[in-house]
């Protein structure tokens, strides 16, 4: 009975998702945030199931933009270098899924999904928001998700390791992650692991900043203060040292550049997060000083930091020699493919003959050092079309929003994008501020002439938008 119910829900989420591609893509970032609380709490005997739903979603959302929806042909997105570059990579990722290594295509089909599935997510942000204020409202509304989420991190951080409260997919309280003398519990949130936790975390505070720095009224100041002593308390309580360096890197980066580009703009800047930070840091200091007890011993007492950032740019020279310049092919190091050739009674594939973890590493490994190159060499152009869309745009909100996207793509320039299926949405979805922006300023200053020549007719053809 439950199973028919779960059907039928799922059911019942992609036929409402068709009938409006901007719902889908909106709803695909909300089923990232609960996904994981289904997978392990709800539904865990339909895990694999919910694993795959905000991908069924977006197909629909992909479906009706580009297949369905005329007027969508009619937007020509302006970056000829990206999108060509973009062609070039899936070129290689698909000539490496024929790639004997694997033992079977069917093992690169299901690693292609990391690779190019979340890309034209990118290209349907330029309409996907009609004008500045619906952009501003959705993502006020989108980061009240992190109160309930947050509270449940801090109810995992005090419960023990056997609790219910932690778990972990599919459903098993075993080999729950521990930290600090006390053995606190690394929460995760509603997400089925910590690693997407901490994404979550840093997407959330990269997106708080400049709403903090808008202009709000008492009540939403309030709780933008509220979210963001819960997004920092809750990246102490998971642990992981790269959420928290993250977090630290992208406030230094945010405040040089103002500093350097915008001094005038940088007193500004500190008087709106004066009240916010000593909120935070009074509550954190005396409620949460175990998390930061916790989080201190364990960056202190282990000193690996400097040489895992540095084996992370290095693994991909040091992995050449195991294929010269081919791979093993895409999706050889997922974490999923020992599964798949188990369900499917596939070969094994060639033997990897080295220990892999980080991201860049496992890319050079699949995709060899001609595939490595492209796949890195668009993500830092896409880092740099964000930087140029920042320095171009005037409106001072969605400057601030380039300046976030920005840094937040520098800070995980080797961050678990491929094998991170959370990280995979948000990467796209800011990458798409790159043709999203520069529209939205355009359609506001398309605003101002037509009140200043009194008439009003429609920027969007398939919109009743004025």
């Amino acid at each position: 009975m439950k199973q028919l119910i779960t059907l039928l829900a799922i059911v019942g989420i992609i036929y409402l998702s068709s009938l409006n591609w901007r719902r889908a893509v909106k709803a695909v970032l909300v089923i990232s945030v609960l996904e994981g609380a289904i997978r392990k709490w709800l539904l865990p005997e339909a895990s694999d199931l919910i694993y795959f739903l905000k991908d069924i979603v977006l197909v629909t959302a992909y479906i009706n933009y580009f297949a369905l929806l005329k007027s969508s042909r009619n937007f020509r997105l302006k970056n000829n270098f990206i999108n060509n570059l973009i062609l070039i990579v899936a070129g290689w990722c698909i000539f490496q899924v024929l790639n004997p290594s694997l033992g079977s295509p069917i093992v690169g089909v299901f690693g292609l999904r990391g690779y190019l599935f979340y890309i034209p997510l990118m290209w349907i942000m330029p309409t996907l928001f009609q004008s500045e204020e619906e952009l501003y409202d959705f993502l006020r509304y989108f980061l009240l998700l992190v109160i309930p989420v947050g509270f449940l991190g801090i109810a995992q951080f005090f419960s023990p390791a056997s609790s219910p409260l932690n778990l972990y997919v599919p459903g098993e309280v075993s080999n729950v992650a521990t930290f600090g003398v006390t053995s606190a519990v690394r929460v995760t949130g509603t997400f089925s692991y910590i690693s997407g936790y901490g994404i979550y975390l840093l997407f959330c505070f990269g997106l708080l900043i400049p709403l903090l720095l808008t202009q709000q009224t008492e009540k939403w100041r309030w709780l933008s203060s509220v979210e963001l002593l819960l997004i920092i308390v809750n990246s102490f309580m998971t642990g992981s040292r790269g959420v928290v360096i993250a977090i630290v890197l992208f406030l230094l980066g945010y405040t040089v550049t103002k500093g350097l580009l915008q001094p005038t703009k940088l007193v500004r800047l500190i008087k709106k997060l004066v009240l916010p930070s000593l909120i935070v840091t009074l509550v954190a200091a005396i409620w949460f000083q175990p998390a930061i007890d916790a989080f201190w011993l364990r960056t202190t007492s282990n000193q690996d930091i400097p040489a895992r950032i540095v084996g992370s740019f290095t693994e991909p020279f040091e992995f050449i020699q195991y294929k010269q310049l081919d791979g093993y092919g895409t999706g050889s190091t997922h974490q999923a493919a020992p599964a798949l050739r188990r369900i499917f009674n596939l070969p094994r594939g060639e033997f990897i003959p080295t220990y892999y973890e980080s991201e860049m590493g496992r890319v050079a490994l699949e995709l060899g050092p001609i595939g490595f190159g492209l796949w890195y060499g668009l993500r830092v152009s896409l880092l740099i079309a964000l930087w140029l869309v920042f320095r171009k745009l005037k409106k001072p909100f969605l400057r601030e929003l380039a300046l976030a996207a920005f840094l937040i793509h520098a800070i995980q320039i080797n961050g678990p994008l491929v094998f991170n299926h959370t990280f995979s949405v948000y990467y796209w979805f800011l990458s798409g501020f790159i043709f999203l922006l520069p529209r939205l300023e355009q359609i506001e200053n398309w605003q101002q002439y037509q009140l200043k020549q009194n008439v009003q007719t429609p920027y969007f053809t398939d919109s009743p938008y004025q």
